[in-house]
C-alpha cells in the first residue's frame, strides 16, 4: 500500500461534506480542510458490513457517565443526519429546535460501565461534551435543506464556547471505516479510538500527563500563549490568527527564507505521480515533473490552514505537492531537507519559528501521532486508522490527569 501522502487526495476534503451536503456553521467559524482517508475500495475485495458496533468507554477519571453527553452527526447520501440512541439515522429538521432555539440530540451514556451503540453508514463526527450539553442549532441552508450549526469552540461568541467538548471524525461505508482523532481546530478532551477488524488498531491515546503537558508547552511560547483558554481548550493557531490572538506574520521570516533559498537550489517533492523538482522563478515556486505546478508565496494563514496559496485540489498533481509543502512548512523542515517529504519525526519542529501547537500535540500522544494541522497525515504522522473489514469501534475518554 502506498504511503498516504502518495494516494489520491479525495480524503483532503472537509469530512462532513463527503455526504454531499454543506455544513452550516456560525458566521465567525470556519472548518479546516481536514486530511482524510482515501476511502476507495479499489483492489480490495473486503466489504464492510453495517451497522457497526460502537462502544463508548468513560475512563476520564474526572467526569461520571451522567456528566458525559454524546452526539453523532454528519451526512449520508447528501442529507444531514444524526444517530438516535437506538442506532437509527434521523434527518436533521428545523422543527427539532426547542424553545431555547437549539436541538437536543444528546445520547446519554449507560448508568455505569461501557455504553454500547450502533453506527450506520455515514460520514460525520462523534462529539462529546462534559458537564453541559452542546447547543446544536438546526437551520435552513442556501439550498433550502435542513442543516446543523456545529460547535466552534474557538469563537468566543459561540454558545458552546464555555462548554468542555471535543470530537472524533469518521467515514463509514461499504469500503470500511476511516477515522481519526483531531486537533486541527482545537484540543480539549483526551480520547482514543480502537478499531477492530482485519487488524486491531488504536490511535489518539495521550501519554501519562499528556494533556497538562500540552497546555504547558503551548503556554510557555509567548506567541502561542494566547491560544490557551484556561484549562478548557487549546485553540489552533489558524483560528487564533482569525480571532486576533496570533500574529498574522508569525511565519513570514521562515516563508521568506524558503523562497530565497530555493531561488538558487532545487527542492524535490515525491508523490505517487512521481518526483517534482522545483525552484522559485519570479514570484512563484514552480515545479517540473509529471506535470508543471506552481505556487504563489503563502501567508502565515495559508500555512496554518493548508489553504489559500497552499490549497490542495483533488487533481493528483498540484494537490499532493501542496500537501507536502504544507507539512514541510508546519514542521519547519523545508530548509533543512531539500528532498520532501521527510519521514524522520526527530527532524520536525526543530526551529524556534515553527508550529508549536502541532509540536505540543505530537509530544502529548503515546505514539507521537496527532492531527495538529490539516496535512499532518503526510508521511503517516496523523492520529488516523482505517479498516476495510471492521467489526467494531471503541471511543474512549482517556484520563485528564496522570
Amino acid at each position: 500500500m502506498a504511503p498516504r501522502h502518495q494516494r489520491p487526495l479525495g480524503r483532503r476534503r472537509l469530512l462532513l461534506a463527503l455526504g454531499g451536503a454543506a455544513v452550516a456553521v456560525p458566521a465567525a467559524a470556519t472548518l479546516a480542510p481536514y486530511a482524510l482517508a482515501d476511502t476507495s475500495a479499489a483492489g480490495d475485495a473486503s466489504v464492510a458490513a453495517g451497522p457497526l458496533p460502537l462502544t463508548i468507554v468513560n475512563d476520564s477519571g474526572s467526569f461520571g457517565n451522567a456528566s458525559v453527553h454524546l452526539y453523532i452527526v454528519g451526512n449520508q447520501d447528501g442529507r444531514q443526519v444524526r444517530v438516535t440512541p437506538d442506532g437509527t439515522l434521523a434527518p436533521i429538521a428545523v422543527s427539532d429546535n426547542g424553545s431555547d432555539g437549539f436541538t437536543d440530540y444528546a445520547i446519554s451514556l449507560a448508568g455505569s460501565g461501557e455504553t454500547r451503540l450502533s453506527l450506520p453508514y455515514m460520514s460525520g463526527r462523534i462529539y462529546v461534551s462534559l458537564g453541559e450539553k452542546l447547543k446544536f442549532k438546526a437551520v435552513t441552508d442556501g439550498n433550502g435543506n435542513a442543516a446543523l450549526q456545529y460547535p466552534a469552540g474557538w469563537v468566543t461568541s459561540d454558545p458552546n464556547y464555555p462548554v468542555l467538548h471535543d470530537c472524533a471524525e469518521f467515514t463509514y461505508n461499504a469500503s470500511g471505516m476511516f477515522c481519526n482523532t483531531t486537533m486541527v481546530d482545537m484540543f480539549s478532551v483526551p480520547m482514543s479510538i480502537r478499531l477492530t477488524g482485519a487488524k486491531d488498531q488504536s490511535t489518539g491515546r495521550l501519554r501519562a500527563g499528556g494533556r497538562a503537558d500540552a497546555f504547558a508547552a503551548v503556554r510557555q511560547v509567548e506567541q502561542f500563549a494566547p491560544l490557551v483558554v484556561d484549562d478548557r481548550r487549546l485553540i489552533a493557531p489558524g483560528h487564533g490568527l482569525d480571532a486576533g490572538l496570533f500574529a498574522k506574520d508569525y511565519l513570514a521570516p521562515y516563508i521568506d527564507e524558503v523562497w530565497s533559498t530555493y531561488t538558487g537550489r532545487d527542492l524535490t517533492v515525491t508523490t505517487n505521480a512521481g518526483t517534482f523538482t522545483g525552484r522559485v522563478r519570479g514570484d512563484r515556486f514552480t515545479f517540473d515533473g509529471p506535470a508543471q505546478v506552481s505556487f504563489a508565496k503563502p501567508s502565515t494563514r495559508d500555512v496554518l490552514f493548508c489553504d489559500g496559496n497552499l490549497a490542495a485540489p483533488n487533481d493528483g498533481t498540484t494537490g499532493p505537492v501542496a500537501a507536502v509543502l504544507g507539512a514541510g512548512f508546519n514542521r519547519s523542515t523545508l530548509l533543512s531537507h531539500p528532498a520532501q517529504p521527510t519521514t524522520d519525526a526527530g527532524t520536525f519542529y526543530r526551529t524556534d519559528l515553527t508550529n508549536h501547537y502541532a509540536k505540543a500535540m505530537h509530544a502529548a500522544t503515546a505514539d507521537g501521532k496527532a492531527y495538529g494541522f490539516a496535512f499532518d497525515d503526510v508521511a503517516d504522522f496523523a492520529s488516523y486508522i482505517q479498516d476495510t473489514a471492521p467489526t467494531g469501534i471503541t471511543l474512549t475518554l482517556t484520563p485528564f490527569e496522570g
